[in-house]
């Protein structure tokens, strides 16, 4: 009997170790076969066992435990040919060649792995529709809206999930890693000027709204937006535009190295733009704006790839500011008129961004990133004319010079608990803002100073560390749990003896923390359905002179949100993205950047859900749709009197493409904003509007000739709009709506050369 035992576990050990034998590592890495780069995100599909694997940023992927019922790997990637590899004689460690092609919806892949459920929207809609002018780079994310009320010069207010973001307030926005807001800002907190960025170079977007990513601290409560520039151009290219108002546009963008270092995996560009315009405005604008970009991008090593671009930004335009309706009902002036034709402003930014990538022998993956700006701004505005100062009027100045240090380090280890996949992120981020004579002034003829408000130098460090934990327990489910925590010192350096928030001249100086916990949920029910539940803990940071005017205390707002959605693809050409979602937000201390006061604000809630459609029923044919709603109010007013100012309730932006790669293409844009309460009462109403662009072009090989008209039906619209206490001169105040309106009918023709 104990001969049949030994010989019975003889037998099954040697049966488990031949199938341990047959068991293997497959791996591979995934380049694009144009540009020899690494290509980020490619969904590898091990068949039949239906196992699932994502390329990380070196383009690598791997399974471990393969046993041989697996026959071959499908590779799939937006833009890119479906790759079909048997396992037969595959390789170690091999490289697979991506052929870059037409974007197409069926290349969209359902996966419980993807833990950004905007992914398949964000590659399929910047490559399809494809973005115009910097306005459209932050229109592409479903459901923000923008207002621009300094015409182009200055950064537009934002709306987004039943928030007016002012400025930035309320979203992290960036470009290559590198912050756009800018805190403690002599406008508004988290002001976020994307105008440096040349719409021509942006190659990706990652976004994602709510509070659910550990790697995105401060300002992220809404969301997140990072815009990806190309690491490498295809073809050279010269741009010159023409059109309505005294309106061009010369650009041009060039590669600097040749075919030969392109297969060394070396690649650099540069690019830059000039505009002038004089707007639809009556009194002429006399925008000017300059912009360069170049970059470097390449393999140092087996294991290192370093990316290094700088930019400059230089801007002036005089603006026509917002007006009372009031005034425009009684013919003051024009819908399209100025009542203080010397507001205006300047802007300059310069920036370094460095990024080095290191893949360890064991495949986990290194990043570490520092970057510079030099920062200027000098802004003119007068909301309110002559309702404090009847003799010179209320003209205000807010200026400021800054230098932003950084850095960013995350480490990227991947891992088994048994049969379960984990996923581990730890990271840095350190940002220092350093500014020099922040200004806030009551001026005359744009410099001449009468009543100074504030003036002071700021210094404010963030350093912040996060853990993100994502577990694939199966091929269906996955989990993600972050943890974020902040630190924030704060230094002021008060110069004006008269500021009525501190007590006399002298450093003031302050600090807080915050902890923000995220867990998220993913599930596929099957290669048509994922299923996810977010939820997480988010904050916005407040201005450096409140935090130390108040000692820190209730200047970190906690904001609470969830979200539960799915991505539904019911047919190959056919994709949804529906979501219900909530959030609250702590009451807050606030500083107000316009009177330099410091204000209380109170809790609020909302609630909304977003719905996202994209169908494409040929290859040239194109449809997007996105409705999105809101319902926010402030928890410590009375019903009736607790509506949130300027927070959107409906709205919905959509589209037809054509897509052509060589003659006619373009498409038939709209957008759509409902009327929302402008007070907290709702007893003024901020109109909505409906507006449709055209793009229309005609491509070739080496040109490409094309008419671009924003407002094609020639609408009356005003684009941002408050409650404001206005006087005009020698008249009574009046409590109404100011404005700025919305472009005209603006035909603009472009003629670009394609050039190797």
């Amino acid at each position: 009997m104990k001969l049949k035992i030994f010989v019975l576990s003889i037998s099954i050990l040697l049966s488990n170790a031949r199938l341990y034998a047959q068991q293997k590592t497959i791996s591979g890495t995934v380049i694009d076969s144009a540009t020899r780069m690494p290509v980020n995100g490619v969904t590898v599909v091990l068949n039949p066992v239906n196992q699932t694997a994502i390329t990380s940023e070196t383009g690598y992927f791997s399974y471990r435990n393969v046993g041989p019922a697996a026959l071959s790997l499908t590779i799939t990637a937006v833009g890119y040919q479906k790759k079909v590899i048997p396992l037969t004689g595959y390789g170690l460690k091999p490289l697979i060649c991506l052929s870059p092609k037409q974007t197409l919806l069926t290349d969209v892949v359902i996966t419980a792995n993807n833990p950004n459920p905007y992914k398949a929207i964000s590659e399929t809609d910047i490559k399809l529709r494809g973005v115009s002018n910097s306005q459209e780079v932050l229109r592409i994310v479903p459901g923000l809206f923008i207002g621009q009320h300094q015409g182009g010069g200055k950064a537009e207010q934002i709306f987004l999930r039943g928030f007016d973001n002012d400025h930035g307030t309320d979203i992290n926005m960036s470009v290559d890693g590198m912050p756009i807001n800018m805190v403690s800002q002599a406008h508004g907190q988290g002001y976020a000027d994307s105008h440096f960025i040349i719409p021509e170079t942006i190659e990706s977007t990652n976004y994602q709204k709510g509070m659910y990513n550990a790697e995105k601290g401060d300002l992220a409560v809404t969301g997140f937006v990072n815009f990806n520039t190309a690491n490498a151009i295809s073809a050279n290219q010269i741009k010159i535009e023409g059109g309505q108002f005294n309106t061009y546009r010369v650009f041009g963008m060039v590669n600097l190295l040749g075919e030969k270092a392109k297969v060394n995996n070396q690649s650099w560009y540069a690019a830059s733009e000039y505009r002038y315009s004089d707007s639809y405005f009556d009194n002429p604008q006399h925008f000017k704006r300059f912009n360069f970009f170049t970059k470097y991008h390449g393999r140092l090593n087996a294991d290192n790839w370093l990316t290094v671009s700088t930019s400059a930004l230089s801007s002036a335009w005089k603006a026509s500011g917002q007006i009372p309706e009031s005034a425009v009902n009684e013919d003051v002036v024009g819908f399209y008129g100025a009542l203080d034709p010397n507001e205006g402003g300047t802007t300059s930014r310069i920036n370094v961004n460095a990024q080095l990538l290191t893949g360890l022998s064991n495949h986990d993956i290194l990043e570490n990133q520092f970057y510079y700006s030099r920062y200027k701004f000098d802004l003119h505005t007068n909301f309110t004319f002559y309702l404090a100062d009847t003799v010179h009027g209320d003209e205000i100045r807010q200026r400021e010079s800054r230098n932003l240090y950084g850095y960013n380090g995350s480490y990227l280890h991947e891992a088994y608990i048994g049969s379960t996949r984990l996923t581990t992120e730890a990271g840095i981020n350190i940002r220092l803002d350093i500014t020099k004579g922040s200004e806030l002034s009551h001026t005359v003829n744009n410099f001449t100073v009468i009543d100074p408000i504030k003036l002071g130098d700021i210094t404010e460090l963030n350093a912040g560390a996060y853990l993100n934990e994502m577990f694939r327990f199966s091929s269906k489910f996955s989990m993600n749990a972050g943890l974020r925590f902040d630190q924030f010192y704060y230094r002021y350096n008060n110069k004006l003896a008269t500021d009525s928030t501190l007590n006399g001249i002298g450093i003031y100086t302050a600090n807080n923390n915050a902890v923000s916990p995220k867990l998220n949920f993913y599930y596929q029910v099957n290669d048509k359905t994922q299923l996810y539940l977010l939820t997480g803990k988010g904050f916005h940071s407040n201005d450096t002179r409140v935090v130390v005017a108040q000692g820190g205390l209730q200047t970190l707002p906690a904001a609470y949100g969830a979200d539960l959605g799915t991505v539904f693809k019911p047919a190959k050409n056919l994709l949804f993205n529906a979501a219900l979602w909530y959030s609250y937000l702590q009451k807050e201390y606030v500083y107000g950047g316009d009177g330099g006061s410091v204000e209380f604000s109170g809790r609020t809630r909302r609630i909304g859900f977003d719905l996202s459609g994209r169908y494409q029923p040929l290859k040239s044919l194109y449809f997007d749709a996105d409705v999105n709603y809101a319902h926010g109010r402030s928890l410590d007013d009375p019903a009736g009197a607790n509506y949130i100012p300027l927070a959107p309730v409906w709205s919905s932006t959509g589209g037809i493409t054509y897509i052509f790669k060589y003659g006619f293409n373009g498409s038939l844009r709209y957008r759509y904003l409902g009327d929302r309460a402008a007070n907290a009462d709702y007893s003024l109403i901020a109109r909505g509007y409906f507006i449709n662009d055209l793009v229309l072009n005609y491509t070739r090989p080496k040109y490409e000739i094309g008419l671009t008209i924003n407002n094609l039906f020639n609408v009356k619209w005003k684009e941002t709009q408050f409650e404001t206490v206005t006087r005009l001169k020698n008249q009574a105040p009046v409590d109404g709506i100011a404005f700025t309106a919305g472009t005209k009918f603006a035909a603009l023709v472009h003629l670009s050369y394609f050039f190797k």
